[in-house]
Parts: C-alpha cells; structure tokens; sequence
C-alpha cells in the first residue's frame, strides 16, 4: 500500500520502509511520529485530506542539505551584491506503517516543523496580556467602578505596545498588508530582522511564501541600518 503525505510544503508518495529526507522536524533521533495530513491512501484520494488517514515514521537523524550558492544583485541607486552559501536544515525518516483509519487515536507524536525561529516573540506578549486579567477576575466583586475603570486602561495599554514597534514599510517592497503578516508572525522591530540567521530566512520564506523575497530586497542588511537609528 502507498500513502501521499504533505510535510514542509512538499508532496511526497511513500511506502512502508522508504527512507525520506523532509523538511526538520522538531523531534530527535529515534523518535516515531505520525503525518497526519494524507492526500491518498492507496485508491482513496481525500478531499483535500484522507480522514482517519496516517503516516507513521520513525526519526533516523537530523541532517542538512546540500550546500546551495545564492547570489543578490540589487540594480538602485545605492545597489550591492552579494554571494553567499546556504545548507537546508533537514530530518531523516524511516516510515514505518501506514494507516487507512484511527490514525486520530493512534497516540503518536504528530511530525512538526521545527522552524520555529518566530514563534518565540509571538508567545511573550500573550503572557503578559494574561496577567491583567486574572488581575481583573479577582477585584472584579470588589466595587462597579473599578470594572468601568480596567477596560479603559486596557485600552491605553494596547497602543503602548504598538508605539514599541518599527514602522517596517520602511523597508525595500513592504507594503501595509505585508507589514501586517510580518506582526502576526510575531516580527515587529527592524533590530529582530537584522539578527535573523540563513535557517531563520529559509523558515521564513516557507511560512509567508516569501519565495526569496528577503535576500533580494535585502531586508537584513537594511534592517542593520534602520536599527541603529
């Protein structure tokens, strides 16, 4: 039996025993995870999912790719190039079983990307909105005037945090509605731009579809510029 399963943005046909190079997962050398977002199990084709369908693997080693040479030439006014080598992050799995049904209640591990360069910053501000309102729970029953008062500080809160971002349109080819996808992935300052690394790039570009867009318009080095004031 074949299963076509999709990880890392990428379709891969597979039978029980292949060997595949995917997209790093967040797990180690050893552990068994389960793809559960299946196309087709045999004669099935799902819709855009097989229901119940799962693909089951089992982490042989994290490794990386073969060395890619990327080349930018910028043609602007104050244009530069530029020449440098990238290795993609990569997991090796062995697949172990396939299954039609009950891949729901199976108990293993999903297989995760582990790219998760941006999902850290994203998770900070959530814990800090957290803390008010428990605040607020708890003098709630206390008097009616203080449950006026909270929602009209929270308010004010909210563009304090805002005013603390950077106004990335600055940068070369960033429009209102791609600044606004950079904020839900958590990225607001120029200072976070300049320190991403090649694996925080390439995991970027597969998450908003950038297709190569940071190294051509440059976005690092500009950021380096805009961050220092």
């Amino acid at each position: 039996m074949f299963a076509v399963l999709k990880t890392g943005g990428k379709q891969y046909k597979v039978t029980s025993g292949d060997v595949l190079r995917v997209e790093k997962l967040a797990a180690q050398a050893g552990d068994k995870v389960q793809f559960n977002e299946i196309l087709m199990v045999g004669s099935t084709v799902g819709t855009p999912l097989v229901a119940g369908a799962g693909v089951q693997a089992e982490v042989i080693d994290q490794i990386k790719g073969e060395k890619t040479i990327n080349f930018v030439k910028r043609r602007r006014k104050h244009g530069s190039q530029r020449k440098k080598g990238h290795r993609q992050q990569l997991t090796l799995v062995r697949i172990a079983d396939i299954l039609e049904k009950g891949a729901d209640k199976s108990g293993v591990m999903a297989a995760v990307s582990g790219a998760g360069m941006v999902a850290t910053p994203a998770a900070k501000p959530a814990a800090k909105k957290a803390a008010p309102k428990k605040e607020a729970k708890a003098e709630a029953p206390k008097a009616e005037k203080p449950k006026a008062e909270k929602p009209k500080a929270e308010k004010k809160a909210a563009p304090a945090k805002s005013e603390g971002a950077d106004d990335l349109k600055k940068l070369s080819g960033v429009g209102p509605a791609l600044e606004k996808k950079l904020h839900e992935a958590g990225v607001t300052t120029f200072a976070q731009i300049a320190a991403w690394t090649d694996a925080d790039v390439a995991a970027m570009d597969e998450k908003l579809s950038f297709k190569g867009r940071i190294e051509r318009e440059g976005w690092i080095d500009q950021a380096k510029e805009l961050a220092k004031g």
